[in-house]
Parts: C-alpha cells; sequence; structure tokens
C-alpha cells in the first residue's frame, strides 16, 4: 500500500533542466564548440555523471585555442563557472511551476499522504526554488546532495526520504522525470511515475509502472490504483 510520495526537483516541479543545457550550451558556444543531448543526458538527475566543464576544457586543450577565452590566461574555470551559474539563473528567472504540482500536492493532502522531495541538487537551490513558488511547508522533509554520500543513480536520496517521513521503501511512490531517477527509485525498491520534461522527454526512459504526459494528467487516486494493481499484477506473474 503506497502511504507516501516522493517527487524530484529538476525538470518534474520546474523546467529547470532545459535552462541547465542551454546555459552549457551558450557557454560551450562562447568557445566555438558544441554541447550535444546524447552527452549531456548522462547528467541529468545527478551530480556525479557527465562533466560539462572538464569536457569543454578537454576539447579547447585539443583544438585551436586562439580565440577561446580561458586559453588567452584571461578566464580561469573559476570564471567559467561563474558565468554558467548566471546564464542558467537568468535562463531559470521566469521558470513557474510545472503543470500539476499543486494539484498533486493538494490531492496528497486530502488523501493524507506526506510528501518529500529528493533531489541531486543542492539545498541552496532546491530549497530556493520552493520557497520561491510557496511550496516549501507542503513538504514533510526535503533531502538533496547535501544530504547523502551518493546522488541518483543510487537510491540514497529516496532511502533517507523515506526515513524522514517514517515510511518503508516500499510504502512510497516516488515522481521522477530522468532515467538516472527512475533507476534510483528502482535501485530503492519504489514505485515510479515517470513524467518527461522537455529535456528527459527527448530520452529513451527505463521501464517504469507508469508513465504520464503531466503531473495533472491523472488524479492521483487513479495512479495509485494504476501502480497498486501493476505490482500486484508484477508478483502473481513472478516478475517481482
Amino acid at each position: 500500500m503506497i502511504t507516501a510520495l516522493i517527487l524530484d526537483f529538476d525538470g518534474l516541479m520546474v523546467d529547470t533542466e532545459t535552462p541547465a543545457f542551454e546555459s552549457w550550451r551558450m557557454l560551450y558556444a562562447e568557445h566555438g564548440q558544441e554541447l550535444s543531448l546524447e552527452l549531456w543526458q548522462h547528467a541529468l538527475g545527478t551530480n556525479s555523471g557527465f562533466d560539462a566543464m572538464a569536457h569543454l576544457v578537454s576539447l579547447l586543450a585539443k583544438g585551436d585555442t586562439q580565440n577561446a577565452p580561458i586559453f588567452n590566461r584571461q578566464s580561469p574555470i573559476a570564471d567559467l563557472y561563474a558565468r554558467r551559474q548566471a546564464l542558467k539563473q537568468q535562463l531559470c528567472e521566469n521558470q513557474p511551476l510545472l503543470p500539476g504540482v499543486l494539484e498533486l500536492l493538494d490531492q496528497a493532502d486530502e488523501l493524507g499522504l506526506p510528501c518529500a522531495v529528493a533531489s541531486s541538487s543542492g539545498r541552496e537551490w532546491v530549497e530556493g526554488w520552493l520557497r520561491r513558488h510557496g511550496v516549501y511547508e507542503r513538504f514533510v522533509c526535503i533531502r538533496t546532495a547535501n544530504d547523502v554520500a551518493h546522488t541518483k543513480p543510487a537510491p540514497d536520496l529516496f532511502l533517507s526520504a523515506a526515513a524522514g517521513m517514517q515510511r518503508q521503501p516500499g510504502a512510497c511512490l516516488v515522481f521522477e522525470d530522468s532515467p538516472n531517477g527512475i533507476r534510483a527509485a528502482q535501485a530503492a525498491g519504489m514505485r515510479c511515475v515517470a513524467v518527461p520534461g522537455a529535456i528527459s522527454g527527448q530520452l529513451q526512459l527505463p521501464p517504469t509502472d507508469l508513465v504520464l504526459p503531466a503531473l495533472n494528467a491523472m488524479p492521483l487516486a487513479e495512479i495509485l490504483a494504476h501502480v497498486t494493481t501493476s505490482f500486484h499484477c508484477a508478483k502473481a506473474c513472478g516478475i517481482m
């Protein structure tokens, strides 16, 4: 029986994934380079995957660096990180809550289900956005990269969130948008609903319990009924 919900943040509640990708692409372009989604996808939902800065520096080191600011000895890597963060912040500035976030939280309240956030981003980033959009108080606990040794696709964030709500992993339903997040939920022994975002919707997602085009595509009660039925069917068929 599902007795709690765990939500990812980036790409699920606010589309910060598009600005994250586009800000890196802009930085690469400023240095005459390109960043493909094929490479960037490994950074989605985790802080331990693809290292965009290391990749950019390696590209510049191999190529003609005459027009690259970093190799003109004028821009140390710290300045590049600052430039990228400024681009990301600028692109994120007017990002609203994605459709269905408030409805999902309201329905969870009506059903008496506590909610948590589990994100591979840092606490300052996640909590800042939750407060900005007035939903910080809607969550029993918030787990970020600052709280665990390993982020997604490791299960640590989800297991920590479950413990924070005093729930067993199997009693939690996860809402995720990225392949790494889905893998983390499954590694934690939790059922998972995938809600692909603007970026992750272009990728092949791992098999999951349910895929929705948006958080408000189906009432929460129906989502719970669907994943519960799927779970029992899988168990009866010996899939689990």
